[in-house]
């Protein structure tokens, strides 16, 4: 469902000097570069599942991250079983355009050996999994409920005595819940049945079975944002901040038909979440400060 002002899944978490993503949706690069985030930054890009609207952003942040920075290594991409097929299919994808840089920038803008991606698999034995922990920044991944997709996870980052969780793609679960106790803010995943309803009925009214069909479909694996709020007020959330809205929404005048009875399920802030917030978490702190940089 298209939508000018916003790009498909990602996020952005900034800890100390490390910069990671997570998700990499169509025009995520675009928005890094109007934020003032440079992809030679990144240090890594965390994928929550392979849906295609979560990584078909990844060719522009790869190549980036190598010609931005004359990186001399490729992005590092981890992600649950699976991510290997999906590193492999875009670094064939990019091969030819590698190739041709290369040749027309030179090795020391364009180091051959920095092209493409590497993944960096991980597995889950229980229902959580330290992914990596470097200067003080720990990343946990945890099981969500996104069937039939599987694998599927989300991301806690913790650092410096504050922590963000980030759920990908979820229905409401015990294990995001627990995965995420504590956290100053989640950001979750949010579906408002009632106009996803709305749109499917209007799909079926117009004679066209196959996008009511799919508009039936997606329902039942993403939380709605009553389910993400009661979530947030059983992990003792402090703030709640809802992206990958469904249906997504131009004007902000929407906002209370979207959040239906939401706030009166959280006892913190819920945000919908708009391309170009930030969010900054003093450390050692309760603070939770806000702006935009789009």
């Amino acid at each position: 469902m298209p939508n000018p002002q916003r790009a498909g899944p990602c996020n952005i978490v900034i800890a100390g000097n490390q910069v990671f993503a997570v998700d990499m949706g169509e025009n995520g690069n675009r928005n890094l570069n109007l934020m003032g985030i440079s992809a030679a930054d990144v240090d890594g890009l965390l994928l929550t599942h392979f849906h295609s609207d979560h990584i078909d952003g990844i060719g522009p942040l790869m190549l980036f991250h190598w010609t931005r920075g004359a990186s001399k290594a490729p992005l590092p991409v981890y992600g649950p079983e699976g991510v290997d097929q999906v590193v492999a299919g875009f670094n064939a994808a990019y091969a030819l355009d590698d190739s041709y840089r290369i040749a027309h920038h030179g090795e020391k803008i364009v180091p051959s050996s920095g092209g493409g991606a590497e993944a960096r698999p991980f597995s889950i034995e229980d229902e959580t999994a330290i992914v990596l922990k470097r200067d003080g920044l720990t990343v946990t991944a945890f099981k969500v409920d996104h069937d039939p997709i599987k694998p599927a996870v989300g991301y806690r980052f913790d650092y410096k005595e504050r922590s963000v969780c980030i759920s990908g793609d979820a229905a409401k679960s015990e294990n995001l819940i627990a995965a995420c106790k504590g956290a100053d803010i989640i950001v979750h995943d949010a579906l408002q049945p009632n106009l996803v309803k709305e749109m499917q009925a209007a799909f079926t009214a117009a004679d066209n079975a196959n996008t009511a069909k799919i508009f039936g479909d997606i329902q039942d694996y993403h939380a709605s944002p009553e389910q993400a709020a009661e979530s947030a007020k059983a992990a003792g959330a402090q703030m709640l901040v809802l992206s990958h809205l469904v249906p997504p929404l131009p004007l902000s005048y929407l906002y209370p038909a979207f959040l239906g009875d939401a706030e009166n399920r959280f006892d913190g802030r819920i945000i919908v979440g708009e391309d170009g917030m930030l969010f900054s978490l003093p450390p050692k702190s309760k603070v939770i400060e806000r702006r935009n940089l789009m």
